[in-house]
């Protein structure tokens, strides 16, 4: 296994320059919560492509969010999985002969290769930089840990006097599928400081967001608590992301206090079963949405996905159009944080759609008290309201296969009643309802969002 080493000079040269100017603000308990009061909704590069983007794709990914989508409330630009690989490959990862780049205390930087502009030692700052003067914010991904090679070198870990990383770790519980880091045993001396140490480098890059990988299945309580303290003590707002599911739900009291958002199910790629999945999922997650604390959907398969991606080959999204709606419909009723993993700047004018409904978007930001109705025999129905204009929202879905179905709703279980009028969010058709219930008929896979409102 290689390394290549950053010069220690050099940067540490280039960590005092950016840490003089960093804030020194350590946050208090629960203040994370302020830094996510909507779902987050950015892109991220997992599902295009895979552990092998680079510099130039994530800033044409940018540059599209910054011209068409920033106006909606798109914001964040993540770098997923191994960007501190300077030969990986799509399909799978290399874990023959991986060439990290890492500094003198055991923490990843930036393969210079695939990210030109962290040459010298300035790590994702420069990145970060050109996403941030677009208005945008940056975000990184992690495995939890800490790396094998670091162990292997039994490097020190920084300001922690003289620990090194042989110290703090543990074999038990090393990632299944992923084998570049070490479990680090949370009550160790050095634990901490090793956290705090990476989170301070983030922070100096200009990181806003991270997810954080092999944390939530099984749930790594002792890390996740590391890792809170790190970001509070880091003096920057850095939303947090665990990944992937199933977070357990007996975890709920605990990552409602640990993270700004947490994925429900493993990933969610383009095929029907891994959408009904999470629906079923879901249902135990409803009374644990609430601001800055966002059960996670996982991110948005459509468009142009798997460029050089992990699930089959280059190709636009393998679901109908019919289930993209069923798709982002549910995303966005459920207020699930929004991350698109398709390559932005491939987009037709229908996936464009998908992300821009003015309406979808305040539904999205605005709406709480968000409930199932029910989910049963292939029929869905999920509700929210609107306290700024007292709207209620109404999401029908048809998860069966073969027969078309009628689904209705009293208006009495929505708590409203007398002369309604219903708007249909995405074809912008009204229509009055004069009975006691809405009901609409649905293909298989299809589904209907309502926006719906007392006629005075």
């Amino acid at each position: 296994m290689k390394i290549k080493n950053i010069v220690p000079l050099i940067l540490g040269l280039v960590f005092v320059s950016f840490s003089s100017t960093a804030q020194t603000k350590v946050f208090k308990k629960g203040e994370f919560k302020q830094w996510a009061q909507t779902p987050p909704m950015g892109w991220n590069s997992w599902d295009c492509y895979g552990p092998t983007v680079e510099e130039h794709e994530v800033k044409a990914n940018a540059d599209y969010m910054a011209k068409n989508l920033k106006k909606f409330g798109w914001e964040y630009i993540v770098v997923d999985i191994r960007w501190f690989v300077e030969n990986d490959k799509a399909g799978g990862y290399n874990q023959t002969d991986p060439r990290y780049v890492i500094d003198q205390y055991g923490r990843y930087l930036p393969a210079v290769n695939r990210f030109p502009s962290a040459k010298d030692g300035q790590g994702f700052k420069p990145l970060a930089d050109y996403i941030h003067k677009k208005g945008l914010k940056f975000g990184i991904h992690i495995m939890r840990g800490i790396p094998k090679k670091a162990v292997e070198d039994k490097m020190p870990v920084k300001g922690a006097n003289g620990i090194t990383a042989d110290q703090i770790y543990t074999t038990a519980l090393q990632c299944e599928w992923l084998k570049d880091n070490y479990t680090i045993v949370a009550d160790k001396p050095g634990a901490q400081e090793y956290y705090d140490s990476i989170f301070e480098l983030y922070a100096s890059w200009g990181v806003d967001f991270i997810k954080i990988d092999d944390l939530s299945r099984p749930y790594h309580e002792g890390e996740i608590n590391l890792i809170r303290n790190a970001i509070d003590k880091c003096g920057r707002k850095i939303v947090l992301s665990t990944s992937p599911g199933e977070t357990p739900i007996t975890a709920a009291p605990h990552v409602k206090e640990h993270a700004n958002m947490w994925r429900m199910v493993d990933d969610v790629w383009d095929t029907w079963p891994h959408i009904t999945h999470l629906m079923k999922v879901s249902e135990q997650w409803y009374p644990h949405i609430a601001p800055g604390t966002w059960p996670d959907c996982d991110m948005i398969p459509l468009g142009r996905i798997s460029v050089r991606g992990e699930r089959g080959e280059d190709r636009m999204t393998r679901l109908t159009k019919d289930e993209q709606y069923t798709l982002i419909t549910f995303f966005n009723i459920f207020k699930s944080p929004l991350f698109f993993g398709g390559d932005l700047p491939s987009n037709d004018t229908f996936t464009l759609s998908l992300l821009t409904n003015e309406e979808v978007v305040k539904m999205h930001n605005e709406s709480t008290d968000v409930n199932q109705l029910f989910q049963k025999d292939g029929k869905i129905a999920v509700t929210s309201k609107n306290p700024k204009d007292g709207s209620i929202y109404l999401a029908l879905f048809n998860i069966s296969d073969k027969a078309s179905e009628t689904i209705s709703v009293n208006f009495t279980d929505l708590g409203i009643s007398g002369n309604i009028e219903a708007l249909n969010i995405w074809t912008g058709e009204k229509s009055k309802v004069a009975s006691t219930a809405i009901s609409a008929e649905l293909k298989p896979h299809s589904s209907v969002l309502y926006q719906l409102k007392e006629k005075k």
